[in-house]
């Protein structure tokens, strides 16, 4: 396929002109047309399903060898288009040159290289044999058992707008690997970038209706990918609220799930703690996608001792978070995705205001170049208390809080008083305490003394951040089904 400005839908192998019409992809960093997406219709969503449908006999008893070695083609297509596209994601997102390059068309070819060998992974594991007594049910015997991950079948993955190569390619390539067949609806605001890893897997050879790209602004489109009665499972990552509606259509048909929502973690910090290294983790909340990410450590609980320190050094922080246009040398903050997403982190800092929160840095609106762009400055509260909304509501923006704790199990308890769970954080120099503590928190995961993460390591959420868990090889198990297999011997 050409470049085009009009972006065209890809449904059965096929790239295919939007029913709706077209819409406009804006730069958040400038308020540029960065190109035209389609707008799908609800019957070119099922036909994408019933195209994926068809596909997954045939893809599902494809070699794993065969499967391997399309997505790590795709892989080598995406190295090699790597600079347009990391534009491309640049221009769509308002991220930074090196956010758009490493964290995001970087990411996706790891991913794609990731399941490759994924493909490859024991799907069978044998079972130590039982034997049974002779009885109603028949004469002695010793049953053998073998387990096998199966397929789960047509998948529909729902994609974020925070980072268009990584969420959709750690849904996609697990699913493909394991054997699935996938509808792919990626979030309206930054869709381009999606279509750009469809022409990759087109050039790698996937076949016909194994991989479908649809999408589009109306509500419908993505309704349409979740209630098609060809759909088996929804993969989704946003908000809870939204998910909470796709688990309801779900659950009407048995639909299986795994749903990466929102969070609100926690970064306890001891008095022992490393104040800088504790600092920059909870910086990268204001510079990170512009702290438009769930695993972000929004929401810091500092111990008494230190508590004034930290705020004081996260404010020096904040010196150096030159907020700009992406493209500008030194900018450390871009815009957020929208002007109705800037809005919303507006409010929730002006509503941290009213709760009785103190505006320790930020708080006004930064003003860029010309004035167009959708600017957030990165801002820190404190006097905080665990019953403030700005506290306990997902923000999804520079924004930062600072509550105050005494003892151990306040601590706990604070982190804890969350309806979300996906991940936390603690700082302290006693590593044994940090750990204990760390066992303590409702969270999927926890960082101790760091914000990196183990990509093996299960990625999802306690509570309300969440259904499921993937990453490494837990993304492929959440891809399939179990089967058991008993014979007699």
């Amino acid at each position: 396929m050409t470049r085009e400005t009009r972006q065209r839908l890809y449904v059965g192998g096929e790239w295919v002109e939007p029913a709706g019409g077209h819409y406009e992809v804006v730069n958040p960093a400038d308020e540029s047309v960065v190109g035209l997406a389609p707008e799908a219709s609800k019957e070119q969503v099922h036909e994408a399903a019933a195209a994926a449908r068809e596909a997954f006999g045939p893809w599902s008893r494809t070699r794993p060898e065969e499967r391997a070695a399309i997505l790590d083609r795709a892989a080598d297509i995406i190295q090699r288009e790597y600079e347009p596209w990391a534009q491309l994601a640049q221009a769509e997102t308002g991220a930074t040159p090196g956010i758009a390059r490493g964290m995001q068309v970087g990411v996706g070819v790891a991913r794609f290289r990731r399941y490759a060998k994924g493909a490859l992974e024991p799907v069978e594991r044998g079972l130590p044999p039982q034997v049974t007594e002779a009885g109603p049910m028949g004469k002695a015997s010793v049953l053998g058992a073998l387990e096998v991950r199966q397929p789960v079948g047509v998948v529909t993955c729902i994609t974020s707008y925070n980072n268009p190569w990584a969420n959709p390619s750690g849904k996609i390539a697990p699913a493909l690997a394991m054997g699935n067949t996938v509808v792919v609806k990626p979030a309206p605001q930054d869709p381009l970038s999606v279509f750009r890893m469809a022409e990759a897997l087109h050039e790698a050879g996937v076949p016909a209706g194994v991989v479908n790209v649809v999408g589009g602004q109306s509500v419908g489109v993505g309704e349409a990918a979740v209630d098609s009665p060809d759909v088996d499972m929804v993969s989704f990552t946003g908000s809870t609220a939204v998910g909470r509606a796709i688990a309801e259509v779900c659950g009407r048909g048995m639909k299986r799930q795994l749903m990466e929502l929102g969070g609100k973690g926690a970064a306890v910090v001891f008095d022992d703690a490393d104040l800088d290294a504790a600092v920059m983790g909870i910086g990268t909340t204001f510079s990170f996608y512009s702290g438009q990410i769930c695993t972000a450590p929004t929401r810091v609980l500092a111990q008494r001792g230190i508590h004034d320190r930290l705020v004081e050094k996260l404010t020096g922080y904040l010196a150096f978070m030159k907020v700009g246009h992406p493209a500008e040398q030194g900018t450390v903050v871009g815009p957020v995705i929208s002007a109705a997403h800037r809005d919303r982190v507006e409010s929730y800092v002006e509503l941290g205001r009213k709760e009785g929160a103190r505006v320790v840095a930020g708080g006004e609106r930064p003003v860029v170049g010309d004035g167009r762009g959708f600017y957030v400055a990165p801002t820190l509260l404190a006097d905080c208390t665990n019953e403030m909304r700005v506290v306990r509501e997902e923000i999804f923006g520079p924004v930062v809080v600072v509550v105050p704790f005494d003892t151990e199990e306040e601590a706990v308890a604070l982190a804890n008083d969350s309806d979300y769970g996906l991940l936390s954080y603690v700082w302290g120099g006693d590593v044994s305490r940090a750990f204990r503590v760390a066992r303590q928190m409702r969270a999927g995961g926890v960082g101790v003394n760091t914000i990196g993460r183990n990509m093996e390591a299960p990625f999802g959420g306690f509570k309300q951040s969440g259904v499921g868990r993937d990453v490494g090889s837990y993304a492929l198990h959440a891809y399939s089904e179990m089967q058991s297999i008993v014979w007699t011997t």
